[in-house]
């Protein structure tokens, strides 16, 4: 060990919510130091108070509502909280970098990624144009963009999200600096493109010698990259340690809980074969998306979504679909539910094709397949109240208001909501009861199949545990049949009997869950099961040898 001086040091932070908020301070007492060539993950659910630290640290915050009330936040011995808002200024980006959690809201839509980047360098250091955009030309190479000078010129809607976030990192390590940031960078990206940004984290900030405050809710995450782990629990520091302490031998209950909701690698025990009836069947499925382009874009090649696609469901079956960002999942699951209209092949349920059936009878099959989107709160009408919206269908269907709205509230009880919630507004709710909503909005007209696309992916790891032992205890009980979308193949492996594996539209292994996380055929599912974070770490609750 060297006595190199702390890069960040913080002691005692305290930050004040405003009047009414469901505690007196988002952060209280907060102690956290990061070391040169250090990783520190910021551990906790939503509403720990993980990311109003990082805006405490780049000085952020939302004020006067929200705002430091106590404490120190030193950066290379000097206290950032007595810097005037001038000083921030040269400061952020060129000694503090952040990574933020959505590239697309991060970037400008209207700016090339090579203006975004030219701005940093022309904000904060004397280079000339030409001098600027070999800079930024190099930074695209070195966060492994395929051909960067294409990049450079490509607009943020024109590249993948992988790729955005790429983009992000090398805006925030173009001016070398001594700390990064990263607020929860991987969340919405595939096994593959996560592991590839937590090894370019990594490579850049060993090459740098910088320190890294990397904010998750993933303990995947946490195994692959962290040195120290911190974790906070509404506001407190609960537990503090090296990674390899806190992950394999946790001291504090709300830690404990936290790794014990960490979906494991390993499936469960097959169920019993049975005879069931083939409850929902694709043959043949194609879907390609039309060239499409402009004048400033150019002329986009026609995408193939999904090729000669075939699939069986069976009666109390969870089927999964696991693939990448463009493998074709959610096509899959829009042209089952007939939100898309597909190019050829049929969906099969009880003998009548759905592609096929007119609107008055497509509205009478509605009834039996319906569907559980990714995100409840785009999903979910913000002007209506939860009775409303669970009792909306069966209304559309012919049941009385009064029954179907008393039907409602006795769903509520069902997803483990209260009855008194019905009155409420979509907005008076976690993102975890959001998607309990959902799913009762989906059970209200009686399907007999669920199609679930990404459910959980936002979660945090102890709601969606909630929630996916939700799923599975309404499958068990109510026979459903359910068509989950996911790319976590954490996820995959807890919930589905079966899984396809799909990529670039195709499925290119399918089986049994046990048998392919236990001997993947195909190189591309091989691929995806070595990239899942933290693969080589077992939460102790499902270690054999755990009490």
């Amino acid at each position: 060990m060297t006595d190199t001086p702390p890069i960040l040091q913080i002691r005692d932070l305290k930050i004040a919510l405003p009047k009414g908020a469901d505690r007196p301070f988002a952060l209280e007492g907060l102690d956290l130091t990061i070391n040169p060539g250090e990783i520190v993950c910021l551990v906790g659910e939503s509403g720990s108070g993980k990311s109003l630290c990082a805006g405490a640290i780049m000085r952020l915050l939302p004020e006067p509502h929200v705002h430091v009330a106590g404490g120190a936040i030193r950066f290379m011995g000097d206290e950032l909280l007595a810097k005037t808002e001038t000083e921030m200024r040269g400061i952020r980006g060129e000694d503090i970098a952040m990574i933020f959690q959505e590239p697309m809201t991060a970037l400008n839509p209207q700016k090339t990624v090579g203006w975004q980047l030219d701005e940093v360098l022309r904000l904060h250091t004397k280079m000339n144009k030409a001098e600027r955009k070999a800079r930024a030309i190099e930074m695209l190479t070195r966060v492994h963009i395929p051909d960067p000078a294409s990049a450079y010129n490509a607009y943020p809607h024109q590249i993948s999200g992988g790729q955005r976030q790429r983009v992000m990192i090398a805006q925030a390590l173009s001016l070398s600096p001594k700390l990064i940031i990263a607020d929860e960078p991987t969340t919405a990206l595939d096994v593959t493109t996560q592991l590839q940004i937590l090894k370019l984290i990594r490579e850049l900030q060993e090459q740098e010698g910088a320190g890294v405050l990397f904010i998750t809710h993933d303990f995947g995450v946490v195994a692959e990259i962290a040195d120290k782990v911190a974790v906070l629990c509404r506001g407190e520091m609960v537990e503090q340690g090296p990674a390899k302490e806190v992950l394999n031998n946790p001291q504090h209950a709300y830690t404990r809980a936290l790794i014990g909701a960490v979906p494991a690698l390993t499936p469960p025990p097959v169920k019993p074969v049975t005879k069931a009836p083939v409850v929902l069947k694709g043959t043949g499925l194609k879907k390609t998306f039309a060239a499409r382009g402009g004048l400033l874009s150019g002329k986009r090649k026609a995408v193939t979504a999904v090729k000669d696609l075939t699939f069986q469901l069976h009666q109390g079956e969870t089927l999964g679909v696991v693939g990448e960002s463009g493998s074709g999942k959610t096509t899959v699951s829009r042209i089952v539910t007939r939100l898309l209209e597909c190019d050829a092949g049929k969906v099969e349920m009880d003998g009548k094709d759905l592609l096929a059936c007119s609107p008055a009878e497509l509205r009478a099959m509605r009834k039996h397949i319906q569907m559980v989107f990714q995100d409840p709160m785009a999903s979910l009408n913000p002007r209506k109240r939860v009775v409303d919206l669970i009792a909306q269908g069966p209304i559309v269907h012919g049941v009385d208001p009064d029954k179907a709205r008393a039907d409602a509230r006795r769903l509520l009880e069902l997803v483990e909501l209260s009855p008194a919630a019905a009155n409420r507004f979509p907005h008076e709710f976690s993102g975890g009861q959001r998607q309990r909503i959902g799913i009762a909005r989906a059970l209200a007209l009686e399907p007999k199949v669920i199609v679930a696309d990404e459910p959980v992916s936002a979660l945090d790891v102890s709601v969606q545990a909630q929630v996916l032992k939700l799923l599975a205890d309404l499958r068990d009980r109510l026979n459903l049949s359910l068509l989950f979308v996911t790319h976590d193949l954490r996820v995959a492996a807890q919930l589905c009997d079966r899984i396809i594996v799909m990529q670039k539209g195709e499925i290119v292994e399918h089986g049994l869950t046990a048998e392919i996380f236990a001997s993947p055929q195909h190189p591309y599912t091989r691929n995806l099961l070595s990239s899942i974070p933290g693969r080589d770490w077992t939460p102790p609750s499902f270690r054999p040898d755990a009490a």
